[in-house]
């Protein structure tokens, strides 16, 4: 990742410090960002947007701490820099603990703003050089999806659960009409999930014969009917650990 390519959120709900912020940011070649909410903030790393975050612990509503919280949930390789008012270190070691990469305090030292970036944007270059291959094939997973469904809100909303709903266990229902898109969702679900190197396996039960359907689903041993000449497994048990997409 390059300067000129790296985005930098700047969460602050003063807008004069923000301003300032951004034409120091932008003047060292980064492409600034604003948010001047914690809520606003998170809508834009849920959607990808930031490679950085510069955010002010003390805000009203959701502060900083919050903030830094829940961009990790959704982003966990996402560098975060707490800024805080002078005399809040302490505030600063929490965030650290919390996941922040590192903390700068009121008043600002340029140059110290600008190292620290530079540093956070090497760790996270870093970190993606060293991603797995099943979470190669989450982050691939979420891409298809984006360019077959394209980038609007509501397609981001269905990113945003696929992620969630992915890292659990749970029984998912995919509810739209025909043609929209649901066996393009429960691959991508699969694909970003621990089970991802596992079968997905398809059964259309709507065009399965209702004499043939509970031999789809469970399988057959040989001789259990005439013309069953050799065992068959079902459905189910092709999906024995996978996903069965019904």
């Amino acid at each position: 990742m390059s300067t000129s390519e790296a985005r930098i959120l700047i969460v602050d709900d003063e807008k004069d410090f923000c301003e300032i912020l951004f034409h120091v940011v932008r003047r060292e070649g980064f492409a600034p960002l604003v948010a001047h909410s914690g809520e606003t903030a998170l809508e834009m790393v849920r959607v990808g947007m930031p490679d950085a975050l510069l955010l002010d612990v003390k805000m009203p509503g959701m502060d900083g701490m919050e903030v830094l919280k829940r961009s990790k949930a959704i982003d966990p390789d996402l560098p975060v820099l707490m800024i805080t008012a002078y005399g809040g270190v302490d505030g600063a070691v929490q965030a650290m603990k919390e996941g922040a990469f590192d903390y700068l305090a009121k008043p600002l030292n340029n140059h110290e703003l600008v190292e620290k970036l530079r540093r956070a944007l090497a760790s996270r270059t870093y970190k993606q050089k060293k991603l797995l291959p099943r979470d190669r094939a989450k982050n691939s997973s979420m891409l298809n999806l984006e360019e077959i469904m394209g980038p609007s809100d509501p397609v981001q909303k269905i990113i945003s659960d696929v992620k969630l709903v992915a890292a659990s266990n749970f029984t998912v229902v995919i509810q739209g009409e025909t043609g929209t898109g649901k066996e393009l969702v429960a691959r991508a679900i699969h694909k970003a999930s621990l089970r991802s190197e596992t079968p997905l396996v398809a059964l259309d039960c709507g065009a399965s014969p209702e004499t043939l359907f509970y031999s789809e689903l469970f399988g057959y041993e040989n001789g259990a009917f005439t013309g069953a000449t050799s065992r068959r497994p079902g459905k189910f048990e092709m999906a024995q650990g996978g996903t069965l997409f019904l």
